[in-house]
């Protein structure tokens, strides 16, 4: 099936995240990357926000509450964006990685195409748990060929990305700190995972 065939639904599940809390503009990355995926009609994204969610909360309720957006005439696909709550809430990486794990793989027995975010940095103090976090993610993901989008390495130290977080609570970005992660999000397989020509712009 090519795109463009039926009509594109993104189920974006995460938590505050996802949802973009903290932003003055109200578009999170989710709403900066939707703006710049060029399909012939807009696609229906939908994003399932809880905040502070753990990947074990995820894994419980993103299969319902998708199921619920989604349509059989509509070309659905679900982006899992991953926060930092498993470190606060004291889960091993062993757990966070399973339940990764589970969600992907339900995801292919369903032939729902998957796209995910890993957590960004958050608090100097989980710099190096988020570190262990990111890369435990990033490895279910690539063994099961889906896409994988690393947020924390590239912006640990970038100079932008912590001058916005030390401008508001040190927790969530602003307006500067989601326009790096929807360009993260974008030039790390967006398109291609659409099917889409690459934003070049």
């Amino acid at each position: 099936m090519r795109v463009g065939e039926q009509p594109l639904r993104l189920a974006v599940v995460g938590d505050e995240l996802a949802a973009g809390v903290g932003d003055p503009k109200g578009l999170g990355w989710v709403g900066r990357v939707a703006a710049r995926t060029p399909t012939a009609t807009p696609p229906a994204v939908l994003t399932l926000a809880v905040p502070g969610e753990t990947s074990t909360a995820l894994g419980a309720r993103w299969e319902e509450e998708a199921d619920r957006r989604f349509a059989s005439d509509a070309d659905n696909r679900l982006v899992i964006g991953l926060g930092r709550a498993d470190i606060g809430a004291g889960l091993s990486l062993a757990r966070s990685r399973l339940n990764l794990a589970n969600i992907l793989d339900v995801a292919e027995q369903r032939r729902i195409p998957a796209f995910v975010v890993g957590p960004p940095p958050g608090r100097p103090a989980d710099t190096d748990r988020l570190a262990d976090l990111s890369a435990a993610y990033a490895d279910v993901a690539t063994r099961r060929r889906v896409p994988y989008v690393d947020t924390f390495t590239p912006l640990a130290a970038h100079e932008q990305w912590l001058a916005d977080m030390a401008a508001g609570d040190g927790v969530l970005p602003s307006q500067a700190g989601y326009g790096l992660m929807a360009w993260l999000v974008l030039h790390t397989g967006w398109h291609t995972w659409l099917g889409l020509p690459d934003d070049t712009l």
